[in-house]
């Protein structure tokens, strides 16, 4: 062992020698070769403190977030986990070892390779198989809505006064339906009424808001938003064992669909904010989440939807909760996000235009200082398996950094069978929990109901006035009626009147007579 490597095999284990529980997630290498014992370790008390995977496609991103929540569980820390490949339900099923695998931990040094299968949850959001997890409109509340949704400030008050019409009046919340029923009864039977209440609502503000409604149904959300709720305290469980629950939510079917992806990435950390208590920093985290295909979250983010997250991200750790980001560049994530991440986990970026030579010196300049490497050319130069980490201490410090040889996942590199998938899902008890449909009375019955009773109302309304008006002709033509006939009554009363018509009608007679050649008698 030459004087440079013994000199970096101590700095790495100096910098990476804990006095709490840790994981390990690699060996450390100098100048392209691994160097054995130089183990490369993440403390647990630490991991609230958030983190990154990054590279190019093909550099074994998801593979590393499958190998930290893999030793997590091992620890009895609970892990959920955003599948959009749908490449980490493997998990359930234990690995198989081939001689890459052995090369690779006997590079590593003291490190053996144990094949297991880790207690799976599989979950989803849409139509794949697993638990359903749902949230109901009123638990995001008036101001994430409208976060969601991108309203301007005139929209987000309606909004309010629309959560705060449906609280005064007992009107549940559940559903897209719901909102969609209650904004449109705000502008139309109950205008008068709210109008009163809460001031004028204006209805070119409110048919905004429902296209971008129809908008987020587009992408699928009606089947997100409903009951029954999903507990996040489900996703704090351990085995018989004590191994920490992977909770795999498969996002396999929503990749092209990002506002329902930050809708319900946000909605999830809101609720484990707003439902865990404070911990502060203990020796292990309460739960880790790892975003894969993370850009999604902040793609087509608003400025306030992008406040929020970092909000969340700041505030989440004091609940013992750790995030992850898993996406192909940091440059991806925003700035105020990305200063919050402790845990650095970066592979081979590559160098094909002048864009992204820009995005390798820009990542470079996240790391520590080396003396022992160049930052720039050895984010180009790592191989599938490898990546430059850097994590913090137990004292916040930065570790030094290290260009790692990481560890083979010691569950199943690939997918789970159809079979496999049916067989773990039927065994699952929270799918029978929370797979059951429930379309309880809300806002939309209500409303409905109400409504169609204020159009019989209406109806029959209507219906008296008519047949009024139908009773007042009729008088009137009666009357008109019995007028004329007194007229004519009168008339033949009058003793002129009556002698006129007799000598009238007798001449008439004569008349008649004489024509037809009858002559009187004498």
């Amino acid at each position: 062992m030459s004087q440079d490597t013994t000199q970096f095999k101590e700095h790495i284990n100096t910098g990476y020698t804990f006095k709490k529980d840790f994981i390990t997630i690699g060996g450390a290498m100098l100048n392209g070769e691994p160097v054995p014992d130089a183990h490369v370790k993440i403390p647990l008390k630490t991991l609230n403190r958030h983190g990154l995977i990054a590279g190019a496609t093909g550099t074994g991103k998801t593979k590393t977030l499958q190998v930290i929540a893999e030793q997590l569980s091992e620890k009895g820390i609970p892990s959920v986990l955003m599948d959009l490949k749908g490449d980490l339900s493997g998990m359930a099923q234990p690995g198989a070892s081939n001689d890459h695998i052995v090369w690779r931990h006997g590079s590593i040094g003291n490190l053996a390779y144990e094949p297991k299968a880790l207690p799976v949850e599989l979950m989803s959001i849409s139509d794949e198989a697993g638990v359903k997890l749902r949230a109901t409109i009123s638990e995001f509340g008036p101001v994430l809505l409208s976060k969601i949704l991108d309203l301007n400030d005139t929209q987000s008050g309606i909004i309010a006064i629309l959560f705060k019409y449906c609280d005064d009046n007992k009107l549940p919340l559940l559903d897209l339906k719901d909102l969609k029923k209650t904004l449109q009864f705000m502008t139309n039977e109950g205008k008068e009424e709210l109008q009163k209440e809460y001031g004028r609502i204006s209805t070119t503000s409110v048919n905004t808001i429902i296209r971008k409604i129809v908008e987020l149904e587009q992408q699928g959300a009606e089947k997100f938003f409903g009951e029954k709720s999903f507990d996040v305290d489900d996703f704090v469980r351990t085995n018989a064992e004590g191994k920490g629950m992977v909770s795999i939510i498969r996002l396999t079917d929503i990749q092209d669909k990002p506002k329902l992806f930050s809708t319900f990435m946000l909605s999830l950390l809101a609720e484990v904010y707003s439902t865990f208590p404070e911990r502060g920093d203990n020796d292990t985290p309460k739960l880790c989440m790892f975003i894969d295909e993370a850009h999604l979250v902040f793609k087509e983010a608003s400025d306030d939807l992008l406040d929020q997250i970092e909000a969340i991200v700041k505030l989440i750790r004091s609940k013992g909760v750790g995030i992850f980001f898993c996406t192909q560049n940091p440059t991806d994530v925003p700035d105020e996000v990305l200063s919050q991440l402790g845990l650095k986990v970066q592979h081979a970026l590559r160098a094909f235009t002048a864009k992204d030579r820009k995005a390798i010196k820009r990542t470079a300049e996240n790391y520590p200082d080396s003396e022992f490497y160049e930052t720039d050319k050895l984010l180009t130069q790592m191989g599938i398996g490898e990546a430059m980490v850097s994590a913090l201490n137990e004292k916040g410090i930065p570790t030094p950094l290290a260009a790692t040889l990481l560890r083979a996942p010691i569950s199943r590199m690939d997918i789970l069978t159809d079979k496999e998938i049916k067989e773990l899902v039927s065994n699952s008890k929270l799918v029978k929990e929370y797979n059951e449909d429930i379309d309880r009375e809300s806002a939309f019955e209500i409303l409905t109901e109400k409504i169609e009773r204020a159009q019989e109302e209406a109806h029959k309304e209507k219906v008296k006035e008519e047949q009024a008006k139908a009773r007042k002709a009729k008088t009137r033509k009666s009357t008109r009626q019995k007028k004329e006939t007194s007229t004519i009554e009168k008339i033949s009363k009058n003793t002129m009147v009556r002698q006129v018509g007799r000598s009238f009608f007798k001449e008439l007679a004569r008349g008649i007579l004489g024509i037809l050649g009858i002559k009187r008698r004498r």
